[in-house]
């Protein structure tokens, strides 16, 4: 199997740069080392020549490897012949070699046919190397070695490329899948939020429709025009509260065994359950306990349990300190815990944490969560409930 690197028509950079350093120190070579004696190129010409050939051959050693190995290999042959009587072997065509036996190996998985076919050509190699009048046994070893080494790196380099191509998918896919659960988490939460909020509308419209119900049958026979009046209320109501179970009916789930509404009134079952599975909760009431809007408080005791959950799932903590506190015209809850960080919890940006912001934000609140001064993590939530009552 062909990896990117063998499929690319262009030569790249790396390409360039390898063909310019074999071609140059060729040239060196060829004419620095010219003359008639032993270890002296005597056709200089002929190996400059065959220098240029290299180079232009290690341009296409990412496109076709196995044919720029060949050609080089019967290049060698043609300047060993041609140069009569020069017992020298060219270090640019050695150079050359192993660079081909690299790109051979790092461009065909040997299973494949390419493969095998890229592993004969390299073996021809050798055996044309042990062809040379210079060879013997020393000689024979340093060039197995050689040889060996560039073609097991040509395949750790394969490797490694399938593996970081492999990795960049997984991350891609796991990025595609952390948004969709991100979105999935918000739409859950945002369903959730209005299954209790037509719970809370459909109580409210209904002791309205109720109350007008009532005080229509206490008006007398006399109140003709107050009596139609109220039953309009009446009918209006009854068409509201059937229309939002048209709308949202289909979203109610029975979240509370007991079928009641949890609230601030009842964090004490919270703080039972806590301390049940090993984590001290203490609990504070700062300012007169009061009666908030019931979406507020049944957003703000969902903040408190979703706190108190991540708590028991990510922080390893021993102790909490949950603390609610009563202001004109706005409801506190604050959170602070001894366990680890956001960044040993992974607790920053989670989808728990999403589902809060959501919750507060649609109340008009704000929500701070983030390290606490004396370590651990806090969570504060703040709720304006200006139609609180005494």
């Amino acid at each position: 199997m062909t990896t990117a690197l063998g499929r690319r028509w262009r030569p790249s950079r790396l390409d360039v740069f390898l063909s310019l350093s074999v071609t140059a120190a060729g040239l060196v070579e060829s004419y620095g080392r010219r003359g008639a004696s032993p270890g002296e190129i005597g056709s200089p010409h002929l190996f400059a020549a065959g220098t240029l050939v290299a180079g232009a051959l290690l341009l296409l050693r990412n496109r076709f490897p196995i044919t720029a190995l060949l050609v080089l290999i019967a290049v060698g042959e043609a300047v060993v012949q041609l140069s009569s009587g020069t017992a020298y072997y060219a270090a640019w065509h050695l150079y050359s070699m192993l660079i081909l036996v690299h790109s051979i190996a790092a461009s065909y998985d040997l299973r494949s046919r390419h493969g095998i076919a890229g592993l004969g050509c390299v073996i021809g190699a050798y055996v044309f190397l042990q062809t040379l009048e210079i060879t013997d046994v020393p000689e024979m070893l340093i060039t197995a070695i050689f040889l060996g080494v560039a073609y097991g790196s040509g395949i750790l380099l394969r490797r490694q490329t399938a593996q970081t191509t492999r990795l960049a998918a997984l991350t891609a896919r796991l990025e595609v899948e952390r948004e969709e659960q991100a979105r999935r988490a918000v739409a859950e939460e945002r369903a959730r939020i209005a299954r209790e909020l037509h719970d809370v509308i459909s109580h409210n419209v209904s002791v309205m429709t109720l109350h007008a119900g009532g005080v229509r049958m206490m008006l007398g026979e006399e109140a003709t025009r107050e009596r139609e009046l109220l039953q309009v209320v009446e009918q209006a109501g009854r068409e509201a509260v059937g229309e939002l179970a048209l709308m949202l009916g289909m979203l109610r789930e029975a979240e509370d065994p007991d079928g009641s509404r949890p609230g601030l009134d009842r964090l004490d079952d919270l703080v039972a359950q806590m301390e049940e599975s090993g984590v001290r909760v203490g609990l504070t009431v700062s300012g007169s306990r009061r009666a908030v809007p019931s979406d507020v408080d049944l957003a703000a005791y969902r903040v408190v349990q979703e706190s108190l959950t991540n708590v028991l799932k990510h922080a390893g903590a021993s102790r909490v300190e949950l603390t609610v506190t009563y202001a004109p015209g706005q409801v506190t809850v604050e959170l602070t815990d001894d366990g680890r960080g956001p960044v040993a919890t992974g607790r920053a940006g989670g989808f728990g944490q999403i589902g809060m912001r959501e919750r507060v934000t649609l109340h008009g609140g704000t929500l701070t969560t983030g390290a606490a001064p004396g370590g651990g993590y806090r969570v504060l939530a703040c709720f304006p409930s200006a139609a609180a009552t005494g």
